[in-house]
This record gives structure tokens, C-alpha cells and sequence, in this order.
């Protein structure tokens, strides 16, 4: 009896041993799995981090050269505008040289005949038509055409008989156009009806 007691008693403790042993070993397990896990999450996180980083640091690159070339764009705008405003009648200049030339050379001859004066005059108005030329300037000469007051200055008006009204009578001076652009209108006298014979 005294021996069976004993025996038992035994059997329980190493029962007992084994389930402590089960448990703690479990719960290690546990612990270990989760270090584990936590492990493996790490290096993702810092990966995901680095290349926020990475990123980051790749738009700030590209946003400083945007704003350089910008700022470079800008200048060079600016040089441009400047050169356009100093230089823009260069090429106009260049074309209307000859013309002075010419009336330069005219005034300098002490005695000259009046036909070969004419001549001369003749000449440097052709030199002034090939520089308008060049520059698609050209002139408005309306005589008889309807009265535009988009390229017309009508100074007076005259009745007539022999025009229909608001037509341009005569021509005063001459106007301009440059690439359909108005320089300077045409002075006219645009007609207009017949006054009434009051007698």
C-alpha cells in the first residue's frame, strides 16, 4: 500500500513536470514566432521608408532644375524683349540707308540741271518703294472708293454731283499699312450729298 502511494506520487510529479515543461516550451514557441514575425516585418518597413526617402529626395532634384530652367527661361524672355526694343528697326534702318545716301549725294552737287534733279528725286522715292517693299509696307491711296473710317481720316466733306455720298473725293495725304497693320490713315475729303437749292 505504503509503495503504491509512493508510486503514485511520483507519476503525478513527473505528469505535472512534463505539462510545465509543455507550457513554458509553448509559450516560448510563441514568443519566438512573434519575435520572428516582427523580424520579418522589420526590413519591410525599413525598405518602404528608404525609398520614401529615396523619392522624396528625387522630387526635390527635379523641382530645383524645373526652377532653374524656368529662371534661365526667364532671362533669356527678358535679353529678348530688351534686344527687340534696342534693335527691332535694325533691319528697317538698314533698307532705308541707301535713300539718305542718295539724297546726301543730291545735295552736295553745287550746280545741277533741273531734269537730272528730277531724276535724282525719281530715283531715291524708287529706293524708299523697294525698302517699304521689303517690309510689306504699302500705301493707301482711296481716291473714289468708299469712305473706311477704319483706314480713312476724313478731314472735311464736299457735296458733289457726280460721286455717290461718302465717297472719297480727294486725297490729302496718303496713308500706310504694314502687314495690314494701319500706320497712319489717309486723309480724304469724302463727299456728301447736294445741298438744296434754297432759290
Amino acid at each position: 500500500m505504503t509503495q503504491n502511494s509512493s508510486d503514485d506520487a511520483q507519476e503525478d510529479s513527473l505528469d505535472e513536470s512534463v505539462m510545465t515543461d509543455g507550457f513554458q516550451s509553448g509559450s516560448e514557441s510563441n514568443e519566438d514566432i512573434a519575435q520572428e514575425k516582427n523580424d520579418s516585418e522589420m526590413p519591410e518597413e525599413i525598405d518602404e521608408i528608404e525609398l520614401c526617402r529615396r523619392q522624396a529626395a528625387e522630387s526635390h532634384d527635379k523641382y530645383v532644375r524645373i526652377a532653374a530652367e524656368l529662371e534661365n527661361y526667364r532671362r533669356r524672355a527678358g535679353r529678348d524683349v530688351e534686344n527687340a526694343r534696342l534693335f527691332g528697326a535694325e533691319r528697317l534702318v538698314q533698307a532705308l540707308l541707301p535713300v539718305r545716301d542718295s539724297l546726301e549725294a543730291a545735295v552736295s552737287v553745287e550746280q545741277v540741271d533741273v531734269e537730272v534733279l528730277l531724276e535724282g528725286k525719281k530715283a531715291t522715292l524708287r529706293l524708299l518703294d523697294s525698302a517699304f517693299e521689303q517690309f510689306d509696307i504699302k500705301e493707301l491711296d482711296p481716291e473714289a472708293e468708299p469712305f473706311d473710317p477704319s483706314k480713312h481720316e476724313a478731314i472735311t466733306l464736299a457735296s458733289s454731283n457726280t460721286v455717290e455720298p461718302d465717297t472719297v473725293l480727294t486725297v490729302v495725304q496718303k496713308g500706310y499699312i504694314m502687314h495690314e497693320r494701319l500706320l497712319r490713315p489717309a486723309r480724304v475729303i469724302v463727299s456728301k450729298e447736294p445741298d438744296d437749292d434754297l432759290t
